[in-house]
């Protein structure tokens, strides 16, 4: 059993990265493999904003991957810097729900608890 560590980087909203991710988690615990955390970092913390109105058309791929994160205990962070830095969270802007603040220090603590990291 592999212990996966998922680093996002990419906005989610503007490519296939968190419906790549999103695939890649279940596969993974479809297969018996567990996933540690999720980290988004740099552009893909916008999938942490809570005021996104996406047209009804479009799968809300951030609430799927809380939702799959919170069924399977898997901590879903965001760069808190980056995400006050591109406007995502602040004073009046909380974070998407089953999203949670983190800062660089506590990903790098965390990736001595995986086996291999994989980025999208």
């Amino acid at each position: 059993m592999t212990r996966f560590g998922l680093l996002l980087t990419s906005n989610g909203f503007a490519n296939q990265s968190l419906a790549s991710a999103l695939l890649f988690a279940q596969t993974a615990i479809a297969n018996q493999h567990s996933i540690e955390h999720i980290f988004l970092y740099q552009d893909a913390v916008c999938c942490a904003a809570s005021h996104i109105d996406l047209p009804t058309d479009e799968p809300d791929l951030s609430s799927e991957l809380a939702l799959f994160c919170q069924r399977h205990s898997i901590p879903l962070l965001f760069c808190i810097t980056a995400a006050e830095k591109r406007g995502v969270v602040g004073p009046s802007l909380p974070a998407r729900n089953g999203y949670i603040a983190a800062g660089l220090a506590e990903f790098a603590m965390r990736q001595a608890n995986i086996d291999k990291l994989v980025q999208f």
